[in-house]
């Protein structure tokens, strides 16, 4: 069977937070199978799971699939480490909520997946613009992973690379929060908090929740977030 007549499959990195539901309702909107994956590293913001499966099941997918991966055991940021404080002011330089090669990790595995899936297209909300400052968010390291992607792969070097795709590299949160909402996503379900409670209540102060507030703002579109007192 040629590949034009199989079904158009797509791999989508889904976090729970809003970037990655926009990206997730854009390739079911282009016509995809979408297989969702996700990932418990051991972060601290465990909430964000829910999140995910509840913007999975929202959007629609295939099967919803939780990996389990060791981060946490590295340590090394405010994200997987309760002894560092997540920061509620700005930061210069690379942030302590950036996790050590965790998009390195997240794309390796979801690659590996896509090939079993007979998947070429991996979907990641990565942005280049609201992005804290991650070396692993940039269109430069996406190009260099893609590259890669195309030499250690059967797919590859067979000729049928995987492509990693990044709608939003180039979008403000205020960009994406507006695709979003006529994609028919609905933020409520989502969480971008880094240190949200047990409810999963966000906590409004944090990097990634200024962000979003700004976003929503800007975009003119009430923000959904239940936020702590």
């Amino acid at each position: 069977m040629s590949r034009q007549a199989k079904i158009k499959r797509a791999l989508v990195l889904v976090s729970g937070g809003l970037d990655s539901a926009t990206v997730l309702a854009f390739a079911k909107e282009q016509g995809y199978q979408c297989y969702a994956l996700s990932f418990d590293y051991g972060q601290r913001h465990r909430y964000e799971l829910r999140a995910a499966h509840k913007v999975a099941c929202s959007i629609g997918v295939a099967e919803h699939r939780v990996m389990n991966i060791g981060l946490g055991d590295i340590g090394g940021s405010a994200l997987t480490d309760t002894k560092i404080p997540v920061p509620v002011t700005p930061t210069e330089g690379i942030p302590v909520t950036y996790v050590p090669a965790r998009n390195t990790v997240f794309l390796s595995l979801a690659l590996a997946w896509a090939e079993v899936l007979d998947a070429r297209d991996i979907f990641i909300g990565v942005n280049a613009v609201d992005y804290s400052g991650y070396p692993d968010c940039r269109p430069e390291y996406i190009a260099a992973f893609e590259a890669m992607a195309t030499l250690a792969t059967r797919s590859g070097v067979e000729g049928d690379p995987v492509s990693i795709r990044t709608p939003l590299i180039n979008m403000s949160k205020k960009e994406i929060i507006s695709w979003g909402a006529e994609l028919g996503v609905d933020y409520s379900l989502t969480i971008s908090c880094y240190a949200p409670d047990a409810t999963g209540r966000a906590c409004g102060v944090c990097d990634s929740c200024q962000l979003r507030s700004s976003g929503f703002r800007q975009a003119c579109i009430p923000d959904p977030t239940q936020y702590q007192e």
